[in-house]
């Protein structure tokens, strides 16, 4: 295995451009772990809190199934503080592997990945307007941002590392909140571009104004803007999160790819 990437990295990624847009972002990074066959596996890890990226071909035989579990176990992955996002295929034989050496792995989050080349108006306006975050918008974008990471449970870090995201996606003019009619900030989205493809995400409606069909309004109109700027819009669901994919699907998006979330504890 290498630690780098070539051309043929991102051509495997190509057919799995959807359900691995973070992987793809992640290889022309920094990593922790970065080993790659440039065939048949890509494992990356970039860093905590996040998940380690495993993208495999579609028909692995038992030997290769073995070769990328042995491969995280050599480097440690196994202790319990990490996850994996992968194809369905190899968690199902890491479950059972690992089953073996005394780690029980569990499916954490199904997740749907979505794109939309047509978006489609909400049926149902709502009140308020679209607001471009701006610098006096960062301690409430923080807050936003922590609510989010409580409530999907993952990925969570510290209020500083929030404000550093905050202040940078201002900066790229990336971040949006939705406001209602008296002005208070209700919803909030960001994009993010890599090649041909905007990923969405920071979809997150305050508690108490939900049903209201702010995120509705509030996703159409920045996939519109992603769209309109050039690139196709896509975004990662939890696939068991059945009123939030409908409303996804009501405004265009279209199911593209299949992944699970894994995460190890040590008996």
């Amino acid at each position: 295995m290498d630690c780098f990437v070539n051309e043929k990295d991102y051509i495997l990624l190509d057919n799995d451009k959807y359900t691995f847009f973070v992987l793809k972002r992640l290889l022309g990074g920094e990593n922790k772990l970065l080993l790659t066959d440039h065939e048949r596996l890509i494992i990356c890890f970039s860093c905590e809190p996040y998940p380690v990226w495993i993208w495999s071909a579609d028909d692995l035989a038992e030997e290769e199934l073995e070769r990328a579990y042995a491969i995280c176990k050599e480097h440690g992955l196994f202790d319990g503080n990490h996850r994996f996002n992968l194809k369905y295929e190899l968690a199902k034989y890491f479950i059972e592997r690992a089953a073996t050496d005394g780690v029980k792995f569990a499916i954490e989050t199904n997740m749907f990945a979505y794109d939309n080349p047509e978006p489609i108006a909400p049926h149902v306006a709502c009140e308020g307007e679209l607001y471009q975050c701006t610098a006096g918008d960062i301690d409430e974008l923080v807050e936003f941002m922590d609510m989010f990471h409580s409530d999907v449970n993952v990925d969570q870090q510290s209020l500083e590392e929030y404000r550093k995201k905050a202040r940078q996606g201002v900066e790229n003019g990336s971040l949006y909140f939705w406001k209602d009619a008296s002005g208070k900030r209700v919803a909030s989205c960001n994009w993010s571009q890599n090649g041909e493809l905007a990923a969405i995400g920071l979809v997150y409606t305050r508690v108490e104004e939900r049903r209201k069909h702010y995120a509705e309004n509030l996703v159409y109109q920045v996939t519109m803007i992603a769209r309109n700027a050039g690139f196709m819009p896509m975004l990662y669901t939890d696939a068991d999160y059945v009123a939030s994919n409908a409303c996804y699907e009501r405004i265009g998006y279209e199911l593209r790819g299949k992944l699970c979330t894994i995460g190890a504890q040590m008996e």
